[in-house]
C-alpha cells in the first residue's frame, strides 16, 4: 500500500467490525494508513468514537448527531457534546446537516438540532463535518446563518454548481468510493470543479465500498481504488492524490 493515507471518515464503531475491530486497527499503519477520523452520528458512537482515539495514536474523533437520530435531541444531547468536545482528540463537530432520502417526518427536529450544533461549533471555534443527502436547499439555508463556520461536505453528493458555491466560502470536498461506481456521472462532474487544496478522500467505512469489492465490507485499506479513480479525473498520481489529502485533512483537523 502507498502513503501516507489520511481517511478523512470512517466509522470503526459501527457493529459490522465488532468481530476484528482491533485486529484490523492494528494492521492499518502497515497499510501506509497515517491517520482516520472517527465522526460520531450520536452521543453514544461519540463517546464510542472518543474511546478508539484513546486507544489508537493515529485515530482521531469528532462529536456530533447524525440528522437520522435528531428526531429526540435534547439540551442534554447538547451538553454531552459540548463536554466531549474538549477532548484532546476531538478535531470537529459532526456528522451534523440534513438527510431527506427516507422522507423522514421530523424535518424541523433535523434542522433545529443542525442549527444547535452549528452554534455550538462557532462557540468553541471547531469545524464541523457536514452530512447533506437530498436536503441540499435547507441545508445551505441554515449554513448561510453561520458564516463564520466552514468545514467539510463528507461523501459529496451535490452538483458541480454546488462546488462552485461552496469553495469561495471556505469550504472542503470529500469523496468516497461513489466515484467509482458505474452510474458516478454527477459526483465525477463534482470532484472535476473541486481545486486540490480543497480536496479530502474518505471511505465512510462500512459503507460505500469502491470498485471492483463493492459488496464487501469496506475500510481504510480500500480507499486506494477511490483514490485512483480520484487521480484520473484530476490528471495526477494516485501518490499526489494521497500526499494531497493527507496534507488537506491533516490541516483541516488541525493535527501537527
Amino acid at each position: 500500500m502507498m502513503g501516507p493515507i489520511f481517511d478523512s471518515h470512517a466509522h470503526y464503531d459501527s457493529t459490522q467490525f465488532d468481530r476484528d475491530r482491533d485486529e484490523l486497527l492494528s494492521s492499518l499503519p502497515s497499510y501506509g494508513i497515517s491517520y482516520v477520523m472517527i465522526p460520531g452520528c450520536s452521543v453514544e458512537s461519540s463517546r464510542d468514537a472518543i474511546a478508539l482515539a484513546e486507544k489508537y495514536d493515529y485515530i482521531y474523533a469528532s462529536v456530533g448527531v447524525h440528522p437520522h437520530d435528531t428526531e429526540v435531541f435534547t439540551e442534554y444531547d447538547l451538553a454531552a457534546l459540548r463536554e466531549m468536545a474538549y477532548h484532546p482528540k476531538v478535531c470537529a463537530i459532526g456528522e451534523i446537516g440534513l438527510d431527506y432520502h427516507y422522507d423522514l417526518e421530523f424535518k424541523d427536529a433535523q434542522k433545529a438540532a443542525f442549527r444547535a450544533q452549528l452554534s455550538l461549533a462557532r462557540e468553541l471555534e471547531k469545524k464541523v463535518i457536514i452530512h447533506e443527502r437530498e436536503a441540499w436547499a435547507d441545508t445551505i439555508e441554515i449554513l448561510e446563518e453561520y458564516p463564520d463556520v466552514t468545514g467539510v461536505f463528507h461523501c459529496y453528493s451535490g452538483s458541480a454548481e454546488g462546488v462552485k458555491y461552496l469553495i469561495p466560502r471556505g469550504w472542503l470536498i470529500s469523496f468516497t468510493g461513489v466515484i467509482t461506481f458505474k452510474n458516478a456521472r454527477k459526483p465525477l462532474e463534482a470532484l472535476a470543479e473541486v481545486p486540490l487544496d480543497r480536496l479530502m478522500i474518505e471511505t465512510d467505512a462500512p459503507y460505500l465500498t469502491p470498485v471492483p469489492n463493492r459488496s464487501k465490507r469496506n475500510d481504510s485499506r480500500r480507499i486506494i481504488d477511490t483514490a485512483t479513480r480520484m487521480a484520473e479525473i484530476k490528471g495526477v498520481t494516485v501518490d499526489e492524490i494521497l500526499q494531497i489529502t493527507h496534507n488537506n485533512a491533516k490541516r483541516f483537523y488541525g493535527i501537527e
